[in-house]
């Protein structure tokens, strides 16, 4: 009997999940108990080379990386992964279904081949599989979906127009929200300003630095000229850089993502900036990726326990006796 209480227990912690590797639709479920258990299943049967060791396993839905068994246990069943060789790094994938990201490629397509129009349905099939992506949309996909008129929005959600109107009221504070932290942080850009204004020790020690950036690039035009032709960014992204004030708060999660894995020298040489100023860029825009993730993950985890737990049942108040006017 205990043996069979042990089997039982063990069959218990198996957790169900899908595997596929990087830009395949094929999808294999397995069963899984740890994550180093999953990583070695996932090279058997998508037949990762064992010298392509070790694999890192991401969420399909996002590129979180998962490397922590506690974290993993708390995922819900069915979770999908993507299994990357150590050659290889995630990329978006809008074949996942559920909560993937739709890819710049698709916007792209429909753009061009359907009208600039078209836009707003792209982006509200993404809400549509998944509202906590609004965290993740760019401040111009969240402009989008707001101009829409209640109506349309509303037919392609299959959502009534009081439901989407609030819908739209919540994009909104999330723009003014993003606003409210762009005014801040030029607000604070400007007192540190003043401040060194005030220190000229300071202020020299900086431009000293800047100048010193300045050469070690001018340096090595070489190296400058084969960086930038591997440069990945799309030109509304790297406008954002240039012109934006804290450019981070307008970009869409995928693009944050796009600019964080930039090597910093040749973004630097495609913005015409220095090297520190687009380190400093660059960290924003990962603070604020990690930051949206863990909002996103926050969302789900709540939805996951609200969903798995019971709503207790309200009791009944015991009727009281109506009184009769004296």
């Amino acid at each position: 009997m205990a043996l069979v209480g042990a089997a039982e227990a063990e069959t218990r912690t198996l957790k169900p999940c899908v595997l596929r590797r990087n830009h395949s639709r094929e999808q294999h479920g397995v069963a899984a108990s740890s994550l180093e258990e999953l990583r070695r299943k996932a090279c058997d049967i998508l037949a990762i080379d064992k010298s392509l060791a070790p694999v890192t396993l991401v969420l399909a839905e996002d590129g979180t990386i998962v490397d922590d068994d506690d974290y993993f246990l708390c995922l819900p069943s069915n979770t999908k992964f993507v299994a990357l060789a150590s050659n290889e790094k995630w990329t978006y994938n809008n074949s996942d279904g559920g909560t993937a990201w739709i890819s710049q490629e698709s916007f792209d397509v429909d753009e061009t081949d359907s009208g600039a129009g078209l836009k707003w349905k792209n982006v509200a099939r993404q809400l549509k599989e998944d509202l906590s992506s609004i965290i993740l949309l760019s401040e111009e996909d969240l402009q989008v979906l707001i101009d829409v008129p209640c109506s349309d929005l509303a037919q392609e959600l299959c959502q009534s127009c009081v439901t989407v109107q609030g819908l739209q009221d919540t994009l909104q504070q999330v723009l003014d929200q993003r606003e409210e932290a762009r005014q801040s942080k030029q607000l604070l850009e400007l007192y540190l300003q003043a401040l060194e204004k005030e220190g000229s020790i300071l202020s020299k020690q900086q431009a000293s630095s800047g100048d010193l950036s300045d050469e070690v690039d001018a340096g090595d035009p070489g190296s400058n000229g084969e960086s930038t032709s591997k440069i990945a960014l799309a030109s509304q992204v790297l406008a954002a850089l240039k012109e934006k004030p804290a450019p981070e708060l307008s970009l869409s999660s995928q693009d944050l993502e796009l600019v964080t894995r930039e090597d910093p020298r040749a973004l630097a040489a495609a913005l015409s900036w220095g090297l520190g100023k687009t380190e400093a860029v660059q960290q924003a825009c990962r603070q604020e990726l990690s930051l949206r993730l863990q909002q996103v993950q926050s969302l789900r985890s709540l939805r996951s326990v609200s969903a798995r737990s019971p709503r207790p049942a309200r009791p009944q108040e015991p009727k009281r006796a109506r009184r009769e006017p004296t």
